[in-house]
């Protein structure tokens, strides 16, 4: 798998994890671009970049799956 396809891949975990973390935030009722930086709006945040780490980590785990085994010899 050449550099440009796991880059995609990556890039795609990331902003699929990312947009599902602020769909959570918005059904919790978070404001992620409320002016100053309360707690609704630092728990958003939060939630956005956990969504995108696990998108991006969720990403590899299946892209690493579609590998095949290689010799142990």
């Amino acid at each position: 798998m050449g550099p440009l396809l796991e880059g995609l891949t990556d890039a795609i975990g990331f902003i699929a994890g990312a947009l599902l973390g602020y769909g959570l935030g918005v059904t919790l009722g978070l404001n992620l671009f409320a002016e100053g930086y309360g707690t609704g709006s630092i728990v958003a945040i939060l939630l956005v970049g956990l969504g995108g780490g696990m998108g991006l980590q969720a990403a590899r785990h299946f892209r690493d799956r579609q590998k095949p085994p290689s010799d142990a010899n």
